[in-house]
């Protein structure tokens, strides 16, 4: 059984060699991916020193690093984790096991749980963490703890069948999202989380990360449950349909005329379009059953290739 632990990197050279160390320890056996995506330190050095395996990706943004990590290792286990020092390599061992043992495809390190809200000293990022976890879970009927954590372990069927769409650090979103709706086996572990090291600088914009991660929601929402999202569309608009069209009806039954015709007809043409909306969604929702039915196919033949191998 093979295992990779997979670490991208941008400009973390005050932290890398402790974590390329804490994980040498941890999991003695696994090989240490290390890549480098456009580092303006000596990240990619130290990495070679410390006798990890050193790539470069030349396309800026987490998503497009994980994407070729995915595409080019081939392991019975991933570990992903960043490379800032703030996840524990010791928790590794438990989430190998879980993958090795059939018990998860992804096994989630759980922060929000442990001593994320105490360590974290960035603001707005506990608060947003709370709303990415109970949004999803609102959406999916899930109970996730922690949406947003960057230290997970795969499955090689989950790694292979995983179409990477984000580019940059929604990735950690789209993969929760992706799991629950392709009724993959999830575990979580609790985790300690530390703050990152004094003079080491976080790559994340809490603004524009955040407006990124709400976006990929709402897009994957759509995607991935077509009816119950334009069903949402189609009741607001018949709300505001009905707002239009009641005075004019109880107008019509006390006078027998019908006044602001005007307004009559913006009644009906959006009473109309919620009627296709919702039959657009019912479309889109046999479409994502076929679409379902192709991935089962597909997660097959990734399984026979993986007993080849």
């Amino acid at each position: 059984m093979k295992t990779a632990i997979l670490i991208p990197c941008y400009n973390e050279s005050m932290t890398i060699k402790k974590v390329i160390n804490d994980f040498q320890k941890a999991l003695p056996d696994a090989d240490i991916y290390v890549y480098d995506n456009n580092s303006t330190d000596d990240t990619d050095e130290i990495a070679k020193k410390e006798g990890a395996i050193v790539r470069h990706e030349y396309k800026q943004g987490k998503g497009n690093v994980v994407r070729s990590m995915f595409r080019d290792i081939d392991a019975d286990c991933y570990i992903l984790v960043d490379g800032d020092d703030t996840y524990p390599a010791e928790a590794a061992v438990e989430m190998e096991k879980l993958v090795l043992d059939g018990k998860a495809d992804m096994v989630i390190g759980d922060r929000l749980s442990s001593t994320y809200f105490t360590e974290n000293k960035r603001p707005f990022h506990n608060t947003g963490n709370r709303f990415m976890r109970k949004a999803i879970n609102t959406i999916f009927r899930s109970d996730l703890h922690d949406i947003l954590t960057g230290m997970r372990a795969f499955s090689y069927d989950f790694v292979k069948s995983y179409p990477v769409i984000s580019k940059g650090f929604e990735l950690e979103t789209e993969m929760s999202i992706f799991a629950l709706d392709h009724n993959f086996k999830i575990a979580e572990i609790p985790i300690d989380y530390r703050d990152r090291i004094e003079g080491s600088e976080s790559k994340l914009n809490t603004y524009s990360d955040g407006f990124k991660v709400i976006k990929v929601i709402i897009i994957l929402f759509r995607d991935t449950k077509p009816l119950a999202f334009f069903s949402i569309i189609t009741g607001l608009l018949f709300i505001i349909a009905l707002y239009y069209f009641i005075p004019i009806m109880i107008s019509y039954l006390y006078t027998g005329y019908v006044l602001r015709i005007p307004t009559l007809i913006v009644a009906a043409v959006i009473f109309l379009t919620a009627v296709m909306i919702f039959l657009s969604g019912l479309i889109l929702q046999v479409l994502k059953k076929q679409h379902n039915q192709n991935f089962e196919h597909q997660l097959t033949l990734i399984r026979l290739n993986k007993k080849n191998r």
